[in-house]
């Protein structure tokens, strides 16, 4: 039935005749519900490690530091990584509409999980989010997209824009929100704020859904009888395979964290080597798409190098904040978990000066190459990492250093950000293969999955002696400039692998 309607001859992308500052009146309803998820999640994730950190005497797990921003890492890959799934499901069974529905559902249920005082709950809570997170991320974003009247419609580019900022808003808004109630009222009260931030998007997104536009309920590849027997089939027996294998550690005595944290961290660096190998052993790949692939695994290198860094913003960087930073500035007091609203402040200053700049640059024939856009902002993600090794250098003993350091340092990471992440996106789009033009987007994401794994994985080898010090800060520092000098290097070489994408 669903196709059917394309079919029928629906040509508007929006369905009423009003407007939101210019565009569809769907815009409106997909702003506020990402508004509303980001304040969740980012509120939400402000606490995520200082709760677990904090002691039972203070309503936390009392987990070490270096177990907890484990957990946030693996926790941060799953989000990404199950982004897969969630664009296959709307694609093959639901349609993005239903699934960003059920996607919030499950989200909002996990928020109200955390906030239940009770440790199973909590890690039953994250699996939560991060399946109801892949379910939407993957694909309301697509749904703005189907309020314009195909890509080339002059007002596309301008209603991504106001989406992306209904996304910052929300994460600047909720550590101010969010974290202080969590910190300095009650951590679970602060996840269930969380759970209501996502009620009210969920909310707005189903009392707005008549605005949408028709095909955010096509199923674009609907999946046959056949291939869902053979899933559910597969899928049963790998459930089955791991509830049976977990029950046997947990009834023998075995079980602990780490039970979870390194097999999830091996999946999440053995899944994008499967999807890579897959691609370069296809056939029907010609040569130069071949040749784009092997330009495009530097990218994707290069980027899970800079995600690893950049997302222990919510676990190392923040337990800094809050164990070695003063809460004073200018004599005003506020709560550590306030400085995770600095990023998306930042971005959305510098974003409309950065968007400026590429293309005064660009009419001078002297914009960066992508290349060097991706090694600059490795340098600049791993300069961040100096500058908090000299911030824990300052921190010895009891002394708490200035705000200035940490707001140094996430200045620093988002002009990385700016120069990285947007011009990944649209060198994935550039590079991908025409069989994997829908599937590329997903594996830009299994960038951020990688890099996350790879911090898991060091944050449970090195233990809490090492993560968070200036040792741990500068070797990933160092590890990041390499990288970023490397890349500048072998440029011509990536380059030419590139083809006629520049």
């Amino acid at each position: 039935m669903a196709s059917t309607t394309l079919e029928t001859g629906v040509t508007s992308a929006t369905p009423s005749g009003k407007t939101f500052l210019g565009h569809p009146r769907g815009l409106a309803t997909l702003f506020m519900s990402e508004m509303w998820e980001r304040f969740s999640y980012y509120g939400m994730r402000a606490l995520l490690v200082l709760y677990m950190t904090a002691s039972i005497a203070d309503g936390g797990l009392g987990m070490k530091a270096a177990v907890a921003a484990a957990v946030y890492s693996v926790y941060t890959a799953m989000v990404y990584l199950l982004a897969l799934p969630g664009g296959w499901i709307a694609d093959r069974f639901l349609g993005a509409r239903k699934t960003v529905a059920v996607g919030g559902t499950i989200i909002m249920i996990g928020h109200f999980l955390l906030a239940v005082p009770f440790s199973a709950s909590f890690f039953v809570g994250l699996a939560f989010i991060a399946v109801g997170s892949g379910l939407l991320k993957a694909n309301i974003s697509t749904m703005v997209g189907h309020l314009y009247d195909g890509p080339n419609d002059p007002r596309r580019d301008g209603g991504f824009t106001v989406f992306y900022m209904g996304i910052n808003l929300g994460a600047f808004a909720a550590p101010l929100v969010i974290g202080t109630v969590g910190q300095n009222v009650s951590w679970h009260l602060g996840f269930a704020l969380a759970g209501v931030g996502m009620a009210l998007g969920l909310g707005q997104f189903l009392l707005g859904t008549r605005h949408l536009s028709p095909k955010s309920n096509v199923v674009t590849s609907p999946i046959s009888a056949d291939e869902k027997r053979k899933i559910f089939t597969k899928a049963g027996i790998w459930l089955a395979v791991a509830v049976v294998f977990y029950a046997v550690v947990g009834a023998t005595g075995h079980f602990t964290i780490n039970w979870a944290i390194w097999p999830l961290s091996i999946a999440g660096l053995a899944i994008p080597v499967l999807v890579f190998t897959k691609v370069k052993r296809d056939k029907d790949l010609d040569a130069t798409e071949q040749s784009k692939m092997s330009g495009y695994i530097w990218f994707f290198v290069a980027a899970a190098v800079f995600w690893m860094i950049y997302d222990q913003s919510g676990s190392t960087l923040n337990i800094f904040a809050d164990e070695h930073t003063a809460s004073t500035l200018f004599g005003f007091n506020f709560p550590s978990s306030w400085f995770q609203s600095l990023n998306p402040l930042y971005i959305m200053a510098l974003a409309p000066v950065f968007a400026w700049i590429w293309v005064a640059l660009a009419r001078r024939s002297k914009n960066p190459s992508t290349t060097m856009k991706f090694a600059f902002g490795l340098l600049m993600i791993g300069a961040s990492f100096i500058v908090m090794m000299l911030a824990m250098a300052s921190a010895s003993g009891d002394t708490k250093v200035t705000p200035l350091w940490l707001a140094m340092v996430y200045l620093v990471q988002t002009v990385g950000e700016l120069t990285l992440s947007p011009v990944g996106l649209s060198v994935t789009t550039k590079l991908a293969p025409t069989k994997y033009a829908s599937q590329m987007m997903g594996v830009w994401f299994l960038a951020v999955t990688a890099g996350d794994c790879v911090a898991a994985i060091f944050q449970l080898v090195l233990g809490d002696k090492v993560v968070g010090s200036t040792a741990y800060f500068a070797v990933q520092g160092v590890m990041a400039i390499v990288a970023g000098i490397a890349l500048a290097l072998y440029r011509k070489k990536v380059v030419k692998l590139m083809g006629d994408v520049h």
